[in-house]
C-alpha cells in the first residue's frame, strides 16, 4: 500500500517566500524521496539552506513539511504570495488539519 499524505510544498529556488501549495505527496517506503504533482523529490539530508528536499529533475529546492494547524506554513512567515490547498483535499485539510 502506497503511503500518502497531506503536506505544505513550498519552492526555494527563486526567494524566501516562493509560491506554496497544501496537497497530497506519494512518500517512498524510507520517506527520503516523495512525489508531488507528478514532480520527484529527493531528500537534501539536512544539507540544504532554507530547503530540505530538491526536484529530481530540475534541481529546484523545495521546503516540504506537514501543514500547521495555526496555518502558518511558511519557513520565513508571512502570507505572500498567498498559499494555495488544492482543491481534491481542501475539505480534509481544513476540517483535520486546521480544526474548522
Amino acid at each position: 500500500m502506497t503511503k500518502t499524505r497531506i503536506m505544505y510544498v513550498e519552492n526555494k529556488s527563486e526567494s524566501l517566500n516562493g509560491e506554496a501549495r497544501i496537497g497530497r505527496v506519494t512518500l517512498s517506503k524510507t520517506g527520503k524521496s516523495l512525489t508531488y504533482q507528478g514532480r520527484n523529490f529527493q531528500s537534501l539530508k539536512g544539507n540544504g539552506f532554507r530547503a530540505n528536499y530538491y526536484d529530481i529533475e530540475t534541481g529546484e529546492e523545495f521546503w516540504i513539511s506537514g501543514p500547521r494547524k495555526d496555518g502558518q506554513d511558511r519557513l520565513y512567515g508571512g502570507n505572500i504570495p498567498p498559499v494555495e490547498i488544492d482543491a481534491d483535499i481542501a475539505d480534509e485539510y481544513w476540517s483535520k488539519i486546521r480544526g474548522k
